[in-house]
């Protein structure tokens, strides 16, 4: 639609331009008609023709005037279609940006759980227990936190960052806070502890780190 607009607008312009033009043409000849008119022997007929002359170039005048009134407002509706387009494939293309950015939003929210599962695995693991004696365990153990760390590694990689705000001032845009409670030695309004991490992707956040945060006594 917009390029069928502008289309239009350039065909107008142009037989615009060329009125102009014809109009400017037929101007230079009413002049020339009226020079050659005052070479005349005769004094009657010299008159008719000046008069002719005169009226043929002042028609022409307010013809070329009213053109170029015309010529200069299809050129600022030119303009104006052009930003307009210009304006609607920015607009365009950043929808586009985004929906590439975050089309796999629902596949990381399913995968976040996973993360989690492995998150509470190794913690659940005695550290004590952890041993050469106890070569399974240990083993197992070690699988598990490779596991996680390279699942963070593929996060990292598209876009996805782990939000652990232990100490931070919380965040509504990025925080979701469980409970309030007064800690001595820490500063209102900062989170004292995370019960489950939170998740942002391409800086947008996905899931808010659950918090509880300090408050004044």
């Amino acid at each position: 639609m917009a390029a069928q607009c502008l289309g239009l607008m350039r065909r107008t312009f142009l037989a615009i331009a060329l009125s102009l033009r014809t109009s400017s043409r037929l101007l230079c000849t009413a002049a020339k008609q009226k020079n050659n008119g005052q070479n005349l022997e005769d004094d009657s007929s010299q008159n008719e023709q000046k008069t002719d002359s005169t009226v043929t170039e002042k028609t022409l005048t307010e013809e070329k005037v009213k053109l170029e009134e015309q010529l200069k407002e299809t050129l600022e509706k030119y303009k104006r279609a052009l930003a307009d387009t210009e304006n609607l494939r920015r607009r365009n293309q950043k929808l586009v940006e985004e929906a590439k950015l975050y089309s796999i939003q629902g596949f990381c929210k399913d995968l976040l759980e996973v993360a989690d599962i492995l998150e509470k695995a190794t913690a659940s693991v005695p550290k004590e227990e952890i041993k050469e004696e106890n070569p399974h365990l240990k083993n197992l153990y070690e699988g598990l936190v490779m596991i996680e760390v390279q699942i963070q590694k593929v996060f990292k990689k598209n876009g996805l960052l782990k939000l652990d705000p232990v100490g931070t001032k919380f965040d509504p845009y990025e925080h979701e806070a469980l409970f309030h409670t007064p800690i001595e030695g820490k500063e209102p309004g900062t989170i004292a502890l995370v019960t489950k991490v939170g998740y942002k992707l391409h800086g947008r956040t996905l899931r808010p780190a659950l918090a509880g945060v300090v408050k004044e006594p």
